[in-house]
């Protein structure tokens, strides 16, 4: 038996568009992982995603996830609580379309509501604009958590495609 997803696009053209939330205690900080660390994606990839159905990646060998990872265009941010995990974003740069992805953007479950998603999708758009991109782009889905697509919204962000399709 299939299920109906809702998927939406959503983009935003300048920093000038953020509408950006506030910023967490002192005790929180956000940091590019370099040198890369694939278990580190992995690890958000699999908390994260086990309740909003990601799949994809759950059959990648550590040689896909080291060539994902340490990719030229891809850079992973992790936001801790002292120095407890809390949530990432990872930014995919298409330089041929001079465009920036936020691939997967996710907070741990010990962190849900406490506005941190907001916050950490702001950062995630500021630190997209720092390579100066045409735009800023990201999929959710009604798989995602419940207030996904108001966050990108609430932040400026605006749907550019909708799609059904069945998993």
């Amino acid at each position: 038996m299939s299920k109906k997803i809702d998927r939406n696009y959503l983009e935003i053209f300048s920093l000038n568009e953020l509408i950006a939330t506030y910023n967490p205690a002192n005790e929180f900080s956000l940091n590019v992982i370099d040198p890369p660390n694939y278990q580190l994606n992995k690890f958000f990839y699999k908390e994260i995603g086990k309740k909003h159905h990601w799949k994809d990646r759950l059959q990648w060998n550590e040689k896909q996830w080291t060539l994902y990872t340490t990719n030229i265009n891809m850079r992973t941010y992790v936001l801790k609580k002292n120095e407890d995990l809390v949530g990432y974003f990872e930014l995919i740069f298409h330089k041929d379309k001079n465009e920036i992805e936020i691939a997967y953007l996710g907070i741990l479950e010990n962190y849900h509501n406490k506005k941190l998603g907001s916050y950490l999708l702001s950062e995630a758009i500021k630190k997209s604009f720092l390579e100066n991109p045409k735009r800023v782009w990201v999929h959710t889905c009604s798989l995602d958590h419940k207030n996904a697509l108001k966050n990108y919204l609430s932040r400026g962000m605006k749907i550019f495609k909708t799609e059904s399709i069945s998993i």
